[in-house]
């Protein structure tokens, strides 16, 4: 029996069940070594149909151009912005829960870490393709990238926020997809070890890097995780801020707001963790990982969302007194009028907005409803809509009408090619986490192994019996360690 235990034994266990390191290996390994699931195909089909319809969606977009979304005199982004502006927020709950969370020393990180930091990446990958379609002439998208001035006139406004954009998701991405697969080479060599067929054992030879699990290797592993952590959580700070700045550095009612990086970075990781809880809960029952993501690991998950939909729901209230305090007959039209009025063509998006968001995450201050999964999954659900329904509100309410209410544009709805575009943005992000989920392993076998001692549900010490040790022979027998 250890003496120093580093885990409460007040918490619950973070691993369920009598696992050995070999268990925990067989659990977790098992899905990628045996062939897919009818439930595996059915959704990986449907994911490929999704994405076939977005690239339908962009190849008639980019033929006929932007006119074939419904943009008009005043809403010049509509859906397009939206859903860019949505996607980057659903990326950033999985660099809070690995880097964050492992310089804070979180143990119940290890079992949702790994799906979370793939959630990022796909998400982002999405996110990046708005603006670059949005540009109606994507052949130009190179002025956005950092080359020699020497194009004259043409060269890009530098003072562009969509222009911050590009450097921030850009380093953001490279960054993320470095601590993932920093993190994934120790399990990649042990599906490697286990490999059956040649082609196997090449793959995962290749991606293992050549890792042998020396001291050293573990060395350099650890300290680069951590490096890269460092660098991490200043990014989800600061991508989430600049995109907010697309808005925040104008003059329209509606975005001229000082609140919005605190408010957009706390709605990010709000929105990142509803989808993180929306995967994982698939993941561990069709995978059956209900031993390693526990109902610990959701609730605790949701006391995250409760205290973030709180910051959200206060950032909501600020901006309406800020309107009324400002007396400024602009902003209180922008907000009193065009959003909080519900008999407002867009009413019902604030409204929603209001209850998805700020309302129904309170029922989570029930320690019964934080630990019942089937209302996890729905509220993850509804949280992520109330995100949509908040960025649609900010972009459409503040600009389809103008100063001169001969530009007022008609009531804006998307075509189906918006609708395509998006749809197939889903397509992407579920194809390559269906292939992620069936080709790597979906949880940290490696992390998991290094808290099974002290976290595990066989190795939580029975306070009741536990015997106290005298200095004399604890001395004695300890000393010379």
């Amino acid at each position: 029996m250890s003496l120093f235990k580093y885990e409460s034994e007040l918490r619950e266990p973070l691993v369920r069940g009598d696992k050995t390191y070999a268990q925990i290996t067989e659990d977790i390994v098992r899905p990628i070594e045996t062939k897919p699931t009818k439930l595996w195909y059915i959704g990986f089909f449907i994911s490929l149909a999704l994405l076939l319809f977005g690239v339908v969606s962009v190849t008639v977009e980019v033929i006929y151009g932007t006119g074939q979304w419904n943009l008009n005199k005043t809403v010049g982004w509509g859906w397009d912005i939206t859903n860019f502006v949505w996607w980057v927020g659903i990326g950033h709950a999985g660099t809070l829960i690995s880097a964050i969370l492992l310089l804070f020393r979180q143990g119940w990180r290890t079992a949702v870490n790994r799906a979370a930091e793939a959630m990022t990446i796909f998400a982002v990958m999405c996110a990046g393709q708005f603006p670059i379609w949005h540009m109606g002439r994507v052949w130009l998208a190179f002025y956005t990238l950092p080359y020699p001035n020497t194009r004259g006139p043409l060269w890009p406004n530098f003072d562009s926020p969509l222009l911050w954009d590009v450097f921030a998701i850009s380093t953001y991405l490279t960054v993320s997809l470095l601590f993932w697969y920093t993190g994934l080479i120790p399990d990649l060599a042990t599906v490697r070890d286990r490999a059956k067929t040649k082609l196997r054992k090449l793959f995962y030879g290749i991606t293992a890097f050549g890792w042998t699990g020396s001291t050293k290797h573990w060395q350099r592993n650890e300290a680069l995780a951590l490096v890269l952590a460092g660098l991490s959580t200043p990014l989800v700070l600061s991508v989430h801020t600049i995109v907010s700045f697309d808005f925040a550095t104008s003059v329209i009612p509606g975005w001229h707001t000082t609140i919005f990086p605190p408010y957009f970075v706390a709605g990010a990781v709000f929105s990142g963790f509803a989808m993180v809880q929306t995967l994982l809960i698939i993941v561990r029952k069709v995978m059956n990982l209900q031993d390693y993501i526990t109902i610990g690991h959701i609730e605790a998950m949701n006391k995250v969302i409760v205290l973030t939909g709180s910051i959200v729901g206060v950032a909501y209230l600020t901006e309406l007194f800020m309107a009324w305090y400002s007396a400024n007959k602009y902003e209180g039209y922008a907000f009193f009028y065009s959003r909080a009025n519900l008999f407002s063509p867009y009413g019902w998006s604030y409204w929603g907005m209001m209850f998805c968001n700020v309302v129904s995450p309170q029922l989570f201050w029930s320690r019964k409803l934080r630990r019942n999964i089937w209302f996890t999954f729905f509220m993850s659900v509804i949280v992520n809509v109330g995100m949509w329904f908040e960025r649609f509100v900010i972009i459409v309410t503040s600009i389809y009408r103008d100063y001169l209410p001969s530009s007022w544009s008609v009531y804006y709805s998307p075509t189906i090619w918006e609708i395509g575009f998006y749809l197939g943005t889903f397509g992407l992000f579920f194809t390559c986490f269906f292939l992620f989920a069936k080709y790597f392993p979906v949880i940290a076998i490696a992390e998991i192994k290094a808290i099974v001692k002290t976290s595990g549900d066989n190795h939580k010490l029975d306070v009741n019996h536990v015997e106290a040790i005298e200095p004399e022979k604890f001395i004695h027998e300890y000393a010379h360690h």
